[in-house]
């Protein structure tokens, strides 16, 4: 059992690191046409994944996901103990038939495009407490599925608003383990490789934005006060980090946070990344705001940002996948869109510690120091509570009313070069 490091007002820290030994990406034919498709594992050009219905199609593409992150490393199912796994469907349809056929004992999640962080950040726990050594991590998401759920049938050709994201097509899944991964697993290189080191419980953040178009809205006060608690917690700024990723906040939650966070004089400019615009190229794919769903950060957390810590390209990078938790019913209700937002740092450990591990030594590391010139990637997570921020949002529906009055309602071109 590692032991835990409480930190701050919803930090933990776990005391040895817990190491990603195998990771995994697909992706459909539209994130394959974009700036980051040659990175992806597998690009299936059928959108139907040779299946009858959309659902079915995105229970395909997450077993093949899961499936393809294990074989990378050689394992079989019985060498993974948990299985935690989500999508944005009712009653996460999609991962129940996905998961049916692996055999791996399984917890369903839900957390709307933030599930990967979920997942990981339980999975980590589980590993932590001592259930086990080994723990598959996998979410995804259909544009097609996701559209028929939450919006329009396609073939109803409604026009979709400039704040508006394209939900991806795509999977992501990780395979976390106790001990460092060997000298065949994709993620471990002479650069490194990255690991888990602590966690950050935040909060489910609740404005009043009733704008099911505009979710990069609904979302950014959720990445801020994660990303503010996150720094208190750990003692940390900007300057401690090489990269700052969010999972979906597309053009215009990215405004609305860089905005927020100035206010309290952080600036995160300079180091801020966005899966959802990083996955697209939208003035050649036409997808508005950017990217969403749960398989837009997992697909750019597996196939771009992993690879690069293990390489050594960053030593230390705060991953935040983000969620609007909005349902059918609740937004037919006329109910708000709370948001979620959730944390992974990643760093270097000491070199002492790959050493005691990698000899096969059974010596516990009690405490491993943060330093630049190291081998391995650190890898925070942060997950957010069920606490709502009931706030009346004034001042946050100003900011956003402000970013409208910038853009304009029927102009996209002014949109993307104003916000």
């Amino acid at each position: 059992m590692i032991k835990n490091l409480h930190n701050g007002a919803a930090s933990i820290g776990f005391d040895s690191p817990l190491y990603f030994e195998s990771c995994a990406s697909i992706v459909s034919q539209k994130e394959g046409d974009g700036p980051l498709g040659n990175l992806f594992d597998m690009i299936c050009k059928d959108p139907m994944f040779g299946c009858d219905t959309w659902e079915s199609a995105e229970s395909t593409l997450q077993k093949e996901v899961a499936t393809l992150a294990m074989n990378r490393c050689s394992l079989t199912p019985e060498d993974v103990q948990l299985m935690f796994a989500g999508d944005l469907l009712a009653q996460t349809a999609a991962t129940s038939f996905g998961s049916a056929g692996i055999g791996i004992p399984f917890y369903g999640l839900y957390g709307a495009c933030s599930t990967m962080g979920e997942s990981l950040s339980l999975g980590s726990l589980a590993l932590t407490a001592g259930f086990g050594s080994r723990v598959l991590c996998t979410t995804s998401s259909h544009f097609a599925s996701a559209e028929k759920e939450f919006r329009f049938p396609l073939g109803y050709g409604n026009q979709r608003p400039f704040s508006a994201t394209w939900t991806v097509t795509g999977s992501g899944a990780c395979i976390l383990n106790t001990a460092p991964p060997g000298e065949n697993s994709p993620l471990r290189s002479s650069g490194g490789c990255a690991a888990i080191t602590g966690l950050t419980a935040g909060r489910v953040m609740d404005y009043g934005l009733k704008d099911s178009m505009n979710m990069g809205g609904c979302m950014a006060p959720a990445a801020c006060d994660t990303i503010t608690r996150n720094f208190a917690d750990f003692g940390r700024t900007p300057s401690d980090y090489d990269a700052v990723f969010t999972g979906d906040l597309g053009v215009i939650g990215k405004k609305i946070l860089l905005d927020l966070l100035g206010e309290q004089n952080i600036d995160l400019s300079p180091i801020h990344q966005d899966c959802g615009i990083l996955i697209y190229d939208n003035e050649t794919q036409d997808t508005h705001a950017g990217g969403s769903g749960c398989g837009c950060s997992a697909a750019v957390l597996c196939g771009y940002i992993l690879p690069r810590i293990q390489q050594g390209e960053w030593k230390r990078v705060l991953f935040m996948p983000t969620g609007a938790l909005l349902s059918t019913v609740s937004f037919n209700e006329g109910k708000s869109v709370p948001g979620i937002a959730l944390i992974y740092i990643r760093g270097d450990l000491l070199t002492s510690a790959h050493c005691e591990y990698q000899d096969g030594q059974g010596s516990e590391v009690t405490h491993v120091e943060l330093r630049d010139q190291c081998l391995f990637g650190e890898f925070h997570c942060h997950i957010l509570c069920v606490g709502i921020d009931h706030r009346s949002g004034k001042h946050h529906k100003d900011v956003q009313d402000g970013h409208y009055e910038h853009t304009g309602s029927g102009n996209g071109s002014q949109l993307l070069k104003r916000v």
